[in-house]
């Protein structure tokens, strides 16, 4: 065992901290004020090789281990979890890639990336197939070399800045999970329209959207993995995926415990900086114990990937402790501020409402508990 990070990775966590500290959170207000897409933050990510770190290097990517993103993936939510997640949304939507493709698809799908910025979405949601996915109801139908896509999905990180799109649809709905299948569709197709920004409580700095497919055309050339595949793809995808989500609950939380401890020491009651009070030191005690713990529990989930090993139990547990873990301290440390805790003004209240958000994308907390029972059980 090694709980020590190399000297490498600590020069990866600095560099990505101080991109955080002089680059997001200067900006973090006003893109959650005005909920606009941070695409000069992002384009700034892009040029320190924070964008794409899931493509390996020999696809134009920065390769990053698993260890590595998620250190990557702490500091860039405890400078904005929105903005966090519109720079992992391209890992999330090139993993399938990465996983499943072939040669030729790699080459092909993931190479243009290192180009110039770009953008991709991970479309698996669907109004009626959120934590229900055999209940998909996008259809695609083979026609000579190609397949028609016909549908509905919602809650799209990025979606209406994408040039590229992971898009899960059914062959045969009769067949329910075994009917999914995984499509790319390049560019902005006809028949592919976004609708406008979701206007969302957390994360506002990420853009969150509805895509219709009206008879979009995607060449077979473009399917990862057989028919029928797509279930699997997209399990495995998340699997890869959750200890990034689970490390944006450690940043958050990480940032609301800083910042109590900064308030609690200057806040006077009764005489003294209520730091000196043994019900706030509980607290924080808490919060940084727990924040601790959830850091541990996600670098061993990233850990097991990068030794090869199937991680679906502690991906699982990394992202539901975690998630949960972050909602509490970031609603202990509106509580350890107080009435200002309240107030815009102050940063507090941003990061319970990005916190929450956590619990609910890229499998709920209850859909965490259900997958730990499963896998205890097997």
């Amino acid at each position: 065992m090694e709980f020590q990070l190399t000297d490498n990775q600590r020069a990866l966590q600095e560099a990505a901290r101080k991109y955080a500290r002089e680059v997001v959170r200067p900006k973090a207000a006003h893109y959650d004020e005005t909920a606009t897409f941070p695409r000069d933050l992002l384009s700034t990510a892009w040029e320190l090789g924070l964008l794409n770190m899931a493509i390996p290097a020999e696809y134009g990517g920065v390769g990053l281990s698993h260890l590595e993103q998620v250190i990557v993936a702490e500091e860039l939510s405890w400078g904005c979890a929105g903005v966090a997640t519109s720079i992992i949304a391209n890992d999330l939507a090139n993993l399938p890639i990465i996983l499943h493709g072939t040669e030729e698809q790699k080459k092909r799908l993931l190479g243009h990336f290192s180009e110039r910025v770009k953008f991709s979405s991970f479309c698996l949601t669907e109004p009626e197939a959120g934590s229900d996915v055999a209940s998909m109801q996008t259809t695609a139908v083979r026609d000579g070399d190609h397949y028609v896509l016909n549908g509905a999905k919602c809650f799209i990180t990025n979606g209406g800045q994408a040039e590229q799109y992971t898009v899960f649809a059914t062959v045969d709905k009769a067949k329910k999970h075994k009917g999914i299948t995984c499509f790319v569709v390049e560019g902005r197709p006809k028949g592919l329209t976004p609708s406008k920004h979701e206007n969302k409580m957390g994360q506002r700095a990420s853009e969150t959207v509805s895509l219709t497919f009206e008879d979009v055309r995607v060449p077979v050339a473009n399917r990862i993995g057989e028919e029928g595949q797509g279930f699997a793809v997209a399990m495995s995808t998340l699997d890869n995926s959750r200890p990034l989500t689970a490390m944006f609950s450690v940043g958050i939380a990480r940032a609301a415990l800083e910042y109590s401890m900064e308030y609690a020491s200057q806040r006077k009651t009764f005489g003294k900086p209520i730091i000196e009070h043994q019900a706030i030191q509980f607290m924080i005690a808490d919060m940084a114990m727990n924040t601790h713990a959830a850091r541990m529990l996600t670098y061993e989930s990233a850990w097991l990937l990068d030794e090869g090993k199937r991680n679906t139990l502690q991906s699982s547990y990394a992202k539901c402790f975690a998630a949960d873990m972050a909602m509490k301290v970031a609603t202990d440390a509106v509580q350890v501020y107080g009435g200002y805790g309240y107030i815009k003004d102050y940063p507090v209240e941003k990061l319970m409402r990005d916190a929450k958000l956590i619990q609910v994308y890229e499998g709920t907390s209850q859909v965490q508990r259900l997958v730990i029972a499963r896998e205890l059980f097997k």
